[in-house]
């Protein structure tokens, strides 16, 4: 069970890294639509597990890989963002979202 402020940081830190991808995906990720689906805080406020969804892409592993190489920067840019609301940035750990993928598979699977 998630104490009230990881559920409040988890929020802050999925709006801010939303809009973040909304912003610079298009020059960093080549034009692929990254979607931030969850985010849990750890009870130490520590590290951040973030999970995303990966659209508009052929290669979702490679665009992974390069996310999870700019997470340090990310982080920067994050910190910059929020800096008046959190003292201490967490880690970020990036994860693939992918059950929307599980979802589709299953209607598939229950149409044949």
């Amino acid at each position: 069970m998630e104490s009230k402020r990881q559920l409040r940081i988890a929020k802050l830190l999925q709006r801010e890294l939303g809009i973040m991808f909304q912003r610079e995906a298009k020059e960093k990720f080549s034009a692929a639509m990254i979607t931030v689906t969850k985010v849990h805080v750890t009870k130490d406020l520590a590290i951040a597990r973030i999970y995303l969804s990966l659209f508009a892409t052929s290669d979702k592993s490679t665009l992974m890989q390069e996310i999870i190489r700019n997470s340090g920067e990310m982080r920067f840019n994050l910190g910059r963002r929020v800096k008046d609301q959190l003292r201490h940035i967490p880690n970020l750990e990036f994860y693939e979202d992918d059950s929307l993928d599980y979802i589709e598979n299953i209607e598939q699977l229950l149409q044949n």
